[in-house]
């Protein structure tokens, strides 16, 4: 039975309501002279790349731009990204945007401090030494990839997402600034908004630290639910049920947009110490194969793997269902935990993510082959704090479609 944890992040983050500004001072302070700009081509067509290159540049400091990224980004997108890093020769880099650019700039320091391909690296601890600078700005809140050491690619021949994790990958700088959220459109507002949500569910019912092992694949890539990990969650829970559906219908409410900032942030600090499990195992064929973004496809799955772990965390949902604002009082334990799940479907429906794998476009003959490559993603498994085989997968695969 272990007895400690380790909790990691980035190696400072600066929140707050036009903290971008001092990107220029702070790159600056770190004597980096030359940084890539991770990015695309939206946020440079709606001036959201502006708003950083301009405090850069004023601070003396040479930025190129590399504006192919896109959401989900294959694995040539990265090959792409790495070329552009080669020829420019950074002293830093910079992911601009969602998740997925944040990601994609992880992986090309990744493979331009240490050589090789993508492929090289993904899994658990393949990264071997620091890696180029990171700063991390993101223009959405979900993924907490800003504090996380996850780096995610699409597979496209094998039709699955795959994921590289190393505490070498976590940013030097994190720059959260909430006005940068403010043109995100309702759509991925929605995504980025229940996978923030996801992400601190899963970290708060993981698998205890205590308990949690490694896999046959080596040691486990997370630690386990523990105490500091509980307090991240609950609070980017609480701030997701208070502001997420605001934030979906009043796109420029910044007292929204800045509690949701915030929980992302929290979760992605608490998902990447204490794990993400079925869930995210789940998604990463369904995804890959029906080309849904990871939030709604993590937003899709959630309440169904709710029900799946309920046996495990029956008082764990009962205060997730008061986090989410339901009233549980007098209630029998199993009766909290079920309002639960009703509150994760209810916030799931009115943001307007889809309940049903088939409303994706799934089919039945598909969920067996998603089981088979989910079953085999056993980092993930471990977390879960029900031990689920095969068979359980295509039954919750099942259900939801």
């Amino acid at each position: 039975m272990r007895t400690t944890w380790n909790f990691y992040s980035a190696g400072q983050l600066l929140f707050g309501s036009g903290s971008v500004r001092q990107i220029g001072e702070l790159t600056q302070r770190r004597q980096l002279r030359r940084v890539l700009v991770v990015t695309d081509q939206v946020l440079l067509d709606v001036g959201i790349v502006d708003q950083v290159r301009e405090p850069l540049q004023q601070a003396g400091v040479e930025v190129e731009l590399f504006t192919e990224s896109c959401a989900e980004p294959s694995l040539q997108v990265a090959d792409a990204a790495i070329t552009a890093a080669k020829s420019f020769q950074p002293d830093a880099i910079i992911g601009l945007g969602g998740g997925s650019n944040m990601d994609l700039a992880k992986i090309t320091a990744a493979v331009c401090s240490h050589g090789g391909a993508p492929a090289d690296y993904f899994g658990f601890d393949k990264v071997p030494g620091p890696v180029l600078p990171l700063i991390c700005v993101p223009t959405t809140a979900g993924t907490g990839s800003e504090v996380s050491h996850a780096a995610v690619l699409t597979d496209e021949a094998n039709q699955i997402k795959v994921s590289t994790l190393s505490n070498y990958l976590r940013p030097a700088l994190a720059i959260v600034d909430p006005l940068l959220t403010l043109s995100c459109p309702t759509s991925v507002t929605a995504d980025s908004g229940i996978d923030a949500l996801t992400h601190a569910i899963e970290a708060y019912t993981a698998t205890d630290f205590s308990v949690l092992e490694g896999t046959d694949d080596g040691p486990c890539a997370y630690e386990g639910r523990y105490p500091l990990g509980d307090v991240l969650a609950e609070k980017a829970i609480a701030l997701v049920g208070q502001h997420l559906i605001t934030a979906v219908q009043e796109p420029k409410n910044q007292q929204a947009r800045e509690g949701m900032s915030l929980a992302a942030t929290l979760a992605g600090m608490a998902f990447s110490n204490c794990g993400v499990a079925l869930v995210h195992a789940l998604e990463y064929p369904l995804g890959g194969a029906l080309h849904c973004s990871h939030g709604a496809g993590n937003g899709l799955l959630l309440p169904y793997v709710m029900r799946f772990n309920l046996p495990e965390r029956t008082e764990t949902f009962g205060r997730i269902a008061q986090l989410l604002g339901e009233e549980t009082g007098g209630l029998a334990p199993i009766d909290a935990a079920e309002k639960a799940i009703t509150a994760v479907e209810k916030l799931r429906q009115a943001i307007g993510i889809p309940a049903r794998i088939r409303d994706i476009g799934g089919q039945e003959s598909q969920l067996a082959g998603f089981a088979q490559k989910a079953f085999a993603i056993k980092r993930l498994l471990a977390v879960n704090p029900r031990r689920a085989n095969e068979a359980d997968l295509v039954s919750i695969y099942r259900d939801a479609l």
